[in-house]
């Protein structure tokens, strides 16, 4: 869609379509799934249980803002960053550190004085908040809308 989205309501009105297309094919898909393959409870624990540790690091706070701060800058240094996310040196560090040993984030040192650090998102971590942005928006809406009957 070439269109330009103005106003809010249009956005919303764009966001709120795409969102209810998207998630009935993931729920046409999910039955198609679940009516051509016997899933055990034991297999369904397993899948679920799999999900937990993406799920726990993501909810951990500031991963998700470096995410998105990350996705709208394309590339920032350590200190951008930490300006723009007011949070401090360590928390910071720990967090990159994280997102990075999770495929979430990729660490680029430019050589040459001075020596400059870089961190950009990898697909995944694109991916990621391609996805995140509009569960957060749809469950922080006060008027969510009812997509799936």
């Amino acid at each position: 869609m070439n269109s330009e989205v103005t106003m809010g309501g249009e956005l919303r009105k764009l966001v709120e379509e795409r969102m209810e297309r998207t998630l009935k094919g993931i729920e046409d898909t999910l039955r198609r799934i679940l009516e051509n393959q016997q899933i055990s409870l034991k297999d369904l624990r397993e899948d679920i249980k799999s999900l937990e540790e993406s799920f726990n690091l993501l909810s951990q706070k500031w991963n998700l803002e470096i995410l998105y701060t990350l996705f709208l800058k394309n590339t920032s240094s350590f200190n951008e960053l930490k300006k723009i996310l007011g949070v401090n040196s360590r928390t910071l560090s720990d967090k990159l550190k994280s997102l990075k040993g999770h495929g979430y984030i990729e660490r680029m040192v430019e050589t040459g004085p001075p020596l400059r650090v870089r961190y950009i998102l990898t697909i995944k971590g694109k991916n990621t908040v391609l996805l995140a942005l509009p569960l957060l928006y749809y469950s922080s809406s006060s008027t969510s809308p009812k997509f799936l009957s």
